[in-house]
């Protein structure tokens, strides 16, 4: 299974549209069926964890769904990363409590390892067809939800020169200036986050990346550069994390989120551009499986997807909705400009184990910085 495309113009390379229900109709126009409405609302809770408000509007989306359906959402540790949330599934096995996760947004190297761990369950949305081959389990254990790439959002107030590559962020101008959105020992965003910056310095060689990678952020780290907090809106906002290297998304909804208190300025480097997809999956020991399902049909129809989209996070529909004029012009006016995008590499499924492996265990070793 591979991963890796580039974006043409704003358009993933693979179709996203080529599935049509038999007999033509577009499964995108299904709505959920009524016996599954039924038990959901008889359930009358849904359990969610790492979704904060302003990470692809989440927000609007959870509002939204309990408005909808009224059912009440729990929702627990926004800030957690991939790695928390497969471990919240272990750890909550035998609670049918609102503290035990029904799903999960995860980095795409988590889906398959929690498939294989007997962590998650089964369950192919009305539009399941709609949603790219490659980027989804056959099986439906996991799917692709959204994707986007790794850039640096910046307090331009702080920083007059803002970096425009990975190799600028060791310069003496941004000391105690860099941190990641996550900790690399176990965020999904982090870890490709080292992937990226090693990519960069290996000047597009992936077999050197993670390793480089590692070696970069402990020059990072040396050098008085490397903040070892968890950079988000407000660390950015206030000057503890003055460039915090995340997920485009994040920076641009942050921009959106602090209108200009401070300017905030969203950079895609101009080399180890590094694309990202994260997937969705029901637990295998989810207190509230119909209400995970419902939740599921939700973010995969029309409403979720533009949903996803306005949080600026590219849906795995989104050639769809394109071709059949669902996307407000407005919208994609918001979306950054397609030329910044032309380098993107999507790492493959293997790639992307790799380096979690890599990363995970040799951070400590190698960086040695306590993230938190």
């Amino acid at each position: 299974m591979t991963m890796k495309r580039i974006w043409a113009g704003r358009v993933l390379s693979i179709s996203a549209t080529a599935g049509l229900a038999a007999g033509g109709i577009n499964p995108a126009s299904a709505a959920p069926p009524d016996a599954l409405v039924a038990a959901a609302k008889q359930e009358g809770q849904l359990t969610t964890i790492a979704l904060p408000h302003d990470w692809c509007g989440y927000g609007a989306l959870i509002a939204a769904f309990q408005k909808k359906y009224g059912i009440h959402v729990n929702e627990l540790n926004p800030d957690a990363g991939s790695g928390d949330e497969i471990e919240a599934i272990k750890a909550n096995k035998g609670n049918k409590g609102p503290q035990a996760p029904d799903v999960i947004d995860v980095g795409l190297s988590f889906g398959p390892s929690a498939k294989k761990e007997g962590l998650l369950q089964p369950y192919k949305v009305s539009t399941w067809d709609s949603i790219p081959a490659a980027s989804k389990d056959a099986q439906g254990y996991w799917y692709g939800d959204y994707y986007g790439v790794l850039a640096f959002e910046v307090n331009a107030d702080m920083i007059d020169k803002v970096p425009a590559d990975w190799g600028d962020l060791l310069k003496s101008d941004y000391r105690n200036a860099v941190s990641l959105a996550g900790d690399p020992r176990s965020a999904n965003q982090a870890i490709q986050a080292v992937y990226a910056a090693g990519l960069s310095q290996s000047k597009g060689d992936a077999t050197k990346a993670d390793q480089m990678g590692l070696k970069f952020f402990a020059d990072l780290n040396k050098s008085g550069n490397f903040v070892p907090v968890i950079g988000k809106a407000a660390s950015l906002a206030q000057g503890t994390t003055p460039i915090v290297v995340r997920w485009d998304y994040n920076a641009l909804a942050d921009r959106d989120t602090l209108k200009g208190n401070p300017k905030v300025q969203v950079i895609v480097p101009k080399t180890g551009v590094v694309a990202g997809v994260y997937v969705q999956a029901i637990s295998a020991y989810a207190p509230h499986p119909n209400a995970a399902k419902l939740w599921m049909e939700f973010l995969y129809s029309d409403e979720g997807q533009l949903g996803w989209l306005a949080g600026y996070c590219h849906p795995m529909r989104y050639n769809e909705l394109v071709a059949q004029k669902k996307v407000p012009a407005a919208l994609l006016a918001k979306l950054p400009p397609a030329s910044a995008y032309h380098n993107a590499v999507f790492p493959t499924l293997d790639q992307q184990n790799a380096t979690k492996d890599v990363v995970t265990k040799g951070w400590d070793q190698v960086v040695g910085a306590n993230v938190k």
